[in-house]
């Protein structure tokens, strides 16, 4: 009788086992399993409808995927856009979404079958009415103003915002694009690695203004009561980005990898992005989103690239502002 423990022990280990929640493992970008990114948030909604144990695994998605190729433990990613698109498709590693995109509440149609929207924005250089009342009302006026004026930006090799940047400038500017970045480059107090880095020295006033996005003040007028913030917003037209999500075709776990491309256009998901991640949802009716949104103003033009055009320009249009930047 004395081996019944044992036998015992082994079966609640099994029972145990056959239990075990199931894990989702999603890549995303940095800035999502912080505190103050969407990540947290949707990890709280998203398990009990799972009644799995989502994680985030946070870094350069990109490039991590391209590295690992069919080895990859992720199960999905979130938080591409499509200046990264062309490379990721490429890649073969990605399976179709199975979502009805044609009611999207986005300034641009959308049918990719692969790569599935959850937010959107346009870029803006913002400032602070206190430090800087008259802003550049143009891109134009920008490229013209003192050379005192102080912006930061970020760097376009290892920021989404600075590559969207880089696109923006080549969108208003085409072959002009080498001389447009001659004129902003005395401007430029300092070019950083990423976002959260240049939006600190703006916040800490140590610029004038910087690269964001036409969304960022509504963060300033919600979280904290504080409307000096702006976008400046330029006739030439803003530069349009959009966050996607996707899932890998190799998962292990393909019923949750679905399951999650389902919540990302429900209502949880979509109600929850705005503020979650200071962005306007793919998915709302925008009279649904929070007060402080409904003053943001929008430019009267959206420019966009489609990841073919992007990769087609990218190589070229940042080899021209590294010759720029390094004289």
């Amino acid at each position: 009788m004395r081996p019944l423990p044992i036998v015992a022990g082994f079966l609640l280990a099994g029972t145990a086992m056959a239990q075990e929640t199931p894990v989702l493992t999603v890549y995303a970008p940095d800035y999502f399993g912080s505190e103050w990114g969407p990540g947290p948030q949707i990890e709280a909604l998203f398990e009990p409808r799972c009644g799995c144990d989502l994680r985030f695994v946070t870094g350069d998605v990109l490039s991590r995927l391209l590295l690992e190729g069919a080895a990859t433990e992720a199960d999905a990613i979130i938080g591409l856009n499509t200046d990264q698109t062309a490379r990721a498709r490429a890649s073969g590693l990605f399976a179709p979404h199975g979502q009805d995109t044609s009611d999207l509440t986005m300034p641009v149609a959308w049918a990719d079958e692969v790569f599935l929207p959850f937010n959107w924005g346009e870029t803006a250089f913002v400032y602070n009415t206190g430090r800087l009342p008259d802003p550049p009302a143009s891109f134009a006026a920008l490229l013209a103003a003192p050379d005192d004026l102080k912006i930061v930006i970020q760097d376009p090799r290892s920021s989404a915002s600075g590559l969207a940047l880089l696109l923006w400038v080549k969108a208003v500017y085409g072959e002009g694009a080498a001389e447009a970045w001659a004129r902003l480059k005395p401007k430029i107090l300092t070019v950083t690695p990423g976002w959260a880095e240049s939006y600190g020295l703006f916040t800490e006033g140590e610029a004038d203004m910087v690269m964001s996005y036409t969304t960022s003040p509504a963060y300033h007028l919600i979280a904290e009561g504080d409307a000096t913030k702006k976008a400046a917003i330029f006739p030439e037209g803003h530069y349009f980005m959009v966050e996607l999500a996707a899932q890998l075709a190799g998962t292990d776990q393909p019923a949750l990898a679905q399951d999650f491309m389902d919540f990302i256009l429900s209502e949880p998901f979509q109600s929850m992005i705005a503020t979650g991640n200071w962005s306007y949802p793919a998915r709302l009716d925008p009279a649904r989103l929070p007060a402080g949104f409904a003053g943001l103003p929008r430019p009267p033009k959206t420019l966009f690239f489609s990841e073919t055009e992007a990769e087609a320009l990218r190589a070229a249009a940042l080899a021209e502002w590294l010759e720029v930047m390094s004289r």
